[in-house]
């Protein structure tokens, strides 16, 4: 499943937007946004593959929000006005859609994404297939003006606290100041999944699954973690896959 947003102040632009993804099968829109400060707070706290987004906008234009993320998602533009079109390639938007949209327009602009996406996701699974070498199976975080090393294997879930998340392990734990964004994108996608907002779990740490919580086993005592609504489809697929 790919996670989308769309980014634009009107209303109308937003419904024929969320009637186009709806047709879609393969895309799952997690929030419309009607600026880019809304924008902003959707790629810190979700992982998002796709944006739709407008360029004019009150306060900050899309193309000036988009210099601004240092790892932006995949991005098509969407507005009424073509004489952005060159800024918007180039600042490597994947398609520029010119409004009013059509449909068959919409779908190749978002086929072009899918293609992509798939491409990054098997090169991403492929980087993180074992291969013996050490730095493999760890990584070290800042925390208490220290790098610590973290054992992907030691990890049973991650916390997002605000601006900090929290590693926790079999015997410890281990505070960090950055996004769950940011770490998410350093773990092994074969061994981690984003169950929430503010969860990933590691799945080989996953005792059990009780209704919409994750049980694991923090110091041995069951621990649930909630299961939220826009990760639930995508946790089911895989856990089908593993059931009899």
């Amino acid at each position: 499943m790919i996670n989308v947003i769309i980014v634009d102040d009107e209303p109308l632009a937003q419904d024929v937007l969320e009637t186009y993804i709806e047709k879609m099968p393969d895309l799952h829109l997690v929030k419309k946004c009607s600026n880019a400060f809304e924008a902003n707070d959707a790629l810190k706290n979700h992982a998002i593959d796709l944006m739709f987004l407008d360029i004019q906008m009150p306060q900050i234009t899309g193309i000036d929000f988009l210099k601004t993320l240092s790892n932006p998602p995949l991005v098509i533009f969407t507005t009424a006005y073509p004489n952005y079109a060159l800024e918007g390639f180039e600042l490597n938007a994947l398609d520029y859609l010119l409004k009013p949209i059509s449909i068959d327009r919409f779908m190749k602009a978002v086929n072009k994404a899918i293609e992509q996406i798939h491409l990054k996701h098997k090169e991403t699974a492929s980087s993180h297939i074992p291969s013996g070498e050490p730095d493999d199976d760890y990584i070290f975080v800042k925390a208490d003006k220290k790098l610590v090393k973290v054992n992907f294997g030691d990890v049973i879930y991650i916390e997002g606290l605000k601006d900090y998340v929290i590693i926790r392990m079999e015997s410890s734990r281990v505070i960090t100041l950055q996004t769950m964004k940011s770490l998410e994108d350093k773990l092994p996608v074969a061994m981690f999944k984003r169950i929430h907002r503010s969860y990933i779990v590691n799945i080989n740490k996953i005792h059990a699954i009780v209704g919409n919580m994750i049980e694991v086993l923090e110091k041995n005592q069951a621990k649930h973690l909630p299961i939220g609504k826009n990760y639930r489809d995508e946790l089911l697929e895989m856990i089908n896959k593993n059931r009899i």
